[in-house]
């Protein structure tokens, strides 16, 4: 069975919208640890939240600096 594609809109459901931001966060976080491992890449990711709350990965201990 094959998945419709997912329409992008705003959810407007409250909870459901946290739900969903919650399990995409964890779905990019794993994400990114898997292209560091599988490519023997260095990755970086920062996400906030709708409430302005930091969730970051590094994939090495390497400090990471805004370039300009």
């Amino acid at each position: 069975m094959v998945r419709g594609k997912t329409q992008m809109k705003r959810i407007e459901n409250a909870a459901s919208r946290q739900v969903t931001f919650s399990k995409r966060r964890n779905g990019l976080l794993k994400k990114a640890f898997e292209l560091s491992v599988l490519c023997d890449a260095e990755v970086a990711l920062v996400i906030f939240s709708p409430r302005g709350k930091l969730y970051e990965f590094a994939s090495s201990t390497r400090q990471f600096y805004e370039a300009g």
